[in-house]
């Protein structure tokens, strides 16, 4: 288990895959610290990107770029096996969802709660505005560019 500093910090999560690091992940990141004290995040391993195309970016790689931007306390890969297991040790208070997640709040409240990792689900509601603000946009263009 992660080590809590004290009583009274709240201890924010935030899950996402983070392939081609972009402002749209800064801001998902920025808004979800703005939440509480400290952010802890997991970032998805390669095995378990099935809802979209693989990353490009390979899953160390992208867990180094991530660990190194100054908002975010702790970084690290999930799970392959359940994606609840590193919550076990994060203990986190509230878990961010970007705007575009797939995961319903409520339900996953409850699975939380069942798992005896009560936590608040709080989504972010909007993304920052910007031509190059996702990864899918940011393929294109090197596509149309380059390809």
């Amino acid at each position: 288990m992660y080590p809590r500093p004290g009583d009274l910090l709240t201890r924010i999560l935030a899950t996402g895959t983070f392939d081609l690091l972009h402002p749209g992940h800064i801001y998902f990141l920025t808004q979800a610290r703005a939440l509480g004290d400290e952010l802890f995040v997991i970032v998805a391993r390669d095995s378990n990107v099935t809802h979209k195309p693989k990353p490009v970016v390979p899953e160390e790689q992208r867990l180094e770029m991530v660990s190194a931007l100054g908002i975010v306390d702790k970084a690290l890969l999930g799970s392959e096996k359940d994606m609840f297991e590193p919550l076990k040790q994060i203990r986190p208070d509230i878990i961010a969802l970007g705007y575009d997640q797939r995961f319903d709040a409520e339900i996953l409240e409850k699975e939380l709660d069942k798992r005896g990792l009560p936590a608040n689900v709080v989504r972010v509601p909007l993304s920052k505005e910007c031509p190059l603000c996702s990864t899918g946009a940011i393929i294109k263009e090197v596509l149309k560019r380059y390809g």
